[in-house]
């Protein structure tokens, strides 16, 4: 249990602030104080993490550019793997990329979801927050737990958004592949970059998958960081205005 206890201090630490917010939001929200906190936590620490975000954008944006350059050395140089290998690091030196620039950002990024993902799937370092409800259906049931009018209504309508988002970030992936050649996430060369190119589109839809088996509280975390995440891809992944030369 040693090596989980940073973790379980992190998320002891985050269930603080969570308590915190709902005390505060309980004069405006009432018995959904708790689950109104789960949303604006998760909101805040996704703009914490968005300059991760935006640097992961900006590599994949590098290695896009250099897509062109990068066929060339490849079919130049295909008899050749070391000077091809030595060719493209060059390459990228000189236009300040890196072929596993844009993995960097979301690797640093994935302690953050994991102590979410821990606090409110299980409610480690504050029990109690399970026990919340919002509209009569504690925050720690299932979908499974009871199936009455409440619990169907309130995950229905979660579920639903999520296939919403899932469906929204599938066909924009979808259409940037058609506009670029590439998908955003997918590296743009290599042997595995087809394959990756047909299941990232897919991706968004294993989010759903999740919500079936996890508690409330983690629904709603994975509906607010979805949204956001979509809401992030629309604003940082828009087409960029071409230059205007003007004489």
């Amino acid at each position: 249990m040693f090596a989980f206890a940073p973790l379980h201090s992190a998320a002891s630490a985050a269930a603080t602030v969570v308590t915190w917010l709902a005390d505060a939001l309980a004069p405006l929200a009432g018995g959904a104080a708790t689950a109104a906190a789960i949303v604006l936590f998760t909101m805040g620490v996704r703009l914490l993490i968005s300059p991760l975000t935006l640097a992961q954008i900006r590599g994949e944006r590098r290695r896009t550019a250099l897509a062109p350059e990068v066929r060339d050395l490849q079919r130049r140089h295909a008899d050749d793997p070391a000077r091809l290998q030595s060719e493209l690091f060059a390459l990228y030196r000189r236009a300040g990329a890196s072929p596993v620039a844009g993995c960097l950002p979301a690797l640093l990024q994935a302690p953050f979801f994991l102590v979410m993902y821990r606090l409110f799937a299980t409610g480690d370092g504050h029990p109690g927050l399970l026990r919340e409800e919002l509209l009569g259906v504690p925050l720690g049931w299932h979908l499974g737990d009871g199936l009455s009018g409440p619990v169907l209504a309130v995950f229905g309508v979660l579920l639903a958004l999520l296939l919403v988002l899932a469906w929204w970030s599938s066909r924009r992936a979808r259409r940037a592949a058609a506009a670029t050649g590439t998908i955003a996430g997918a590296p743009a060369e290599g042997p595995g970059a087809a394959v990756l190119g047909r299941l990232v589109p897919l991706l968004p839809f294993i989010t759903v998958l999740v919500a079936l088996v996890v508690p409330l509280a983690a629904v709603l975390y994975l509906v607010t960081t979805t949204g956001w995440t979509a809401l992030e891809q629309a604003v940082l992944r828009r087409p960029q205005p071409a230059a205007i030369d003007v004489h």
